[in-house]
């Protein structure tokens, strides 16, 4: 059974210290509503550029923390060394009821450190995360065609392509490109 929130304000019902320890100079931790100005220095240009996440292009900061927090199960964040906040991804069911065991995520990474396997060490802790919140699977549902990187990554952090949709993301600099449905699963006997 997938764990609910109990009124969490920072929407983390995840204990830190259950999950796998990350070494310096990387640290992922709980999201704090103090995180919330980096985070969305992180998401805007992400979200403006229209080539990796469905969002519209002129989503409002109040949107986008609806998007990205409000709506999630967990909010992690990745600070470097000196503090800066480099990384962030959400957790959160899949769908509704009978398909609630089945976690989605997003992740954003600064550009500055991309390359530099910050969404790598995101994507492994959120597997983890999500394992022990109780999802049994983890799908994404519109991995981007042309956003090569981002496959490549889950790639080598197991998830498998189960599906494409062609034409489904509407790229603000392509059009319609085709999207990726990639799943990877949690337990034993879960998965494709």
């Amino acid at each position: 059974m997938v764990h609910q929130l109990e009124g969490d304000e920072n929407h983390n019902p995840l204990d830190p210290s259950s999950l796998p320890a990350l070494s310096s100079p990387l640290q992922i931790r709980p999201y704090g509503a103090a995180d919330w100005p980096a985070v969305w220095a992180l998401l805007e240009p992400v979200f403006r550029a229209g080539e990796t996440f469905p969002h519209d292009p002129s989503i409002t900061e109040t949107e986008a923390q609806v998007a990205w927090v409000a709506q999630s199960q967990a909010v992690m964040v990745a600070v470097d060394a000196a503090g800066a906040l480099v990384g962030s991804y959400y957790l959160r069911p899949n769908s509704l009821a009978l398909g609630a065991h089945v976690a989605n995520a997003g992740y954003v990474v600064a550009k500055h450190v991309r390359r530099q396997g910050v969404g790598s060490r995101l994507c492994q802790h959120s597997l983890q995360a999500a394992r022990g919140l109780g999802f049994r699977l983890m799908q994404f549902n519109l991995v981007v065609s042309t956003n090569t990187a981002g496959i490549r990554c889950w790639q080598r952090n197991g998830f498998q392509i189960v599906g494409t949709l062609p034409g489904a993301f509407r790229h603000r600099q392509l059009g319609y490109v085709d999207a990726l449905v990639m799943v990877q699963a949690l337990v034993e006997g879960a998965g494709p």
